[in-house]
């Protein structure tokens, strides 16, 4: 957000960076939580919109009473700036409160290893947020699991860490995870966790290829510490674009009940109005290496995958949901992007598949932010 030097934020608690971003926006983009006078949204966003959801044709489940969601406050920008979302496929619909505590967590330690505010390749102006999902991990053949070691042709290389340099507790034996990169839009279904390849992960896919001006004064070395190095992707076999439709729901029951009662709800509602909308509903393991789609063809509409997924903060406003449209779907406006919706109740997902997922417009009532893909925030 505009000359605001934003936190390095973990989807295990974000509400603290949240409130700071918020209080730190130019005045002229603030709304009062507490005034019954509406500040304008500033002009000149060039996103379609509807003031309010749709009210909806066909039967849809209850919202279940006394889950205290907080009604009050205007949530457009209660969305925390991130430059990338990474999103581990567990197979699970519910974690431990903090998600490194999981006993499948080790791709999260040393992440957040690296990546947190003392780590190796901390870039407070490139935000990343780590989050689970209940997307089961690809099932690659064992042959397919080892990540080639040959030294990089450059002196730039990423060295081999020391064992248990990053983690104490330092798991040799984790199997390989999975893992969607967005708004980069990217699928790496082999990751294995050991120290060097997570580094050649974050340096290969995470990292920008563009520094924030305010590291103009780094050495170039340091620069090229915190720059991506886009050779490193080949080490990471079966990596693909995301060409499906990513509908996320947060459904942490253990962080917070409220989302962890609308979570699956929303899901199984979600599920059924994208399959009444006849776009093809993806359930099984996401696959490595996809066949070419002609997206070009009249009439394409991509595929959709619905899952849940842990804390992205602000369970007051639940339901919680990320809606990410595949670049590929260049008839849609928001195509390449990330659009946050809180406070989505079962009446409301009819209305957000149509207009959101179908029309490419975002309804206003339910906006907490987004993000594209050369990672500017959207706003209304």
């Amino acid at each position: 957000m505009t000359a605001v030097r934003v936190m390095f934020i973990f989807r295990h608690g974000g509400r603290r960076a949240i409130a700071q971003s918020w209080q730190q926006r130019p005045q002229a983009l603030q709304r009062s939580y507490a005034s019954k006078i509406d500040i304008p949204y500033p002009r000149g966003s060039t996103i379609p919109t509807i003031e309010a959801c749709p009210i909806p044709t066909c039967q849809c489940q209850e919202t279940p009473s006394g889950l205290d969601i907080e009604r009050e406050q205007n949530i457009n920008g209660s969305m925390a700036a991130y430059a990338e979302q990474v999103l581990i496929s567990t197979g699970k619909s519910d974690w431990t409160s903090k998600i490194e505590d999981e006993e499948d967590g080790v791709l999260v330690k040393r992440l957040k290893s690296f990546l947190g505010p003392k780590g190796k390749y901390s870039d407070p102006y490139h935000n990343v947020m780590l989050t689970n999902s209940s997307f089961a991990p690809t099932n690659l053949p064992t042959a397919q699991r080892e990540t080639p070691r040959e030294p990089p042709a450059d002196n730039r290389s990423v060295p081999a860490a020391k064992s248990g340099s990053n983690d104490p507790s330092d798991v040799h034996d984790a199997e390989p995870a999975s893992a969607f990169l967005l708004p980069s839009f990217q699928y790496v279904p082999t990751i294995p966790t050991d120290p060097a390849s997570v580094e050649a992960l974050i340096k290969g896919y995470i990292q920008p290829s563009q520094l924030h001006q305010s590291h103009d004064r780094l050495s170039r070395a340091d620069k090229n510490v915190l720059l991506r190095q886009s050779e490193m992707q080949r080490r990471f076999v079966g990596s693909r674009k995301i060409d499906e439709i990513l509908v996320l729901i947060c459904g942490h029951g253990g962080r917070d009940v409220r989302c962890g009662t609308l979570g699956p709800i929303l899901q199984r509602e979600f599920e059924e109005k994208i399959e009444r909308q006849n776009i093809p509903l993806l359930r099984e393991a996401p696959v490595a290496e996809a066949e070419t789609v002609d997206t070009d063809a009249e009439g394409y509409s991509p595929s959709a995958r619905v899952g849940l997924i842990s804390h992205i903060g602000g369970h007051k406003w639940a339901g919680n949901v990320i809606i990410y449209i595949p670049p590929s779907f260049s008839g849609n406006a928001l195509a390449g992007k990330g659009i946050w919706y809180g406070r989505v109740a079962p009446e409301h997902v009819e209305g957000i598949v149509a207009k959101t997922i179908l029309d490419g417009k975002v309804i206003k009532e339910l906006f907490r932010g987004g993000v594209g893909q050369d990672r500017e925030i959207v706003r209304l």
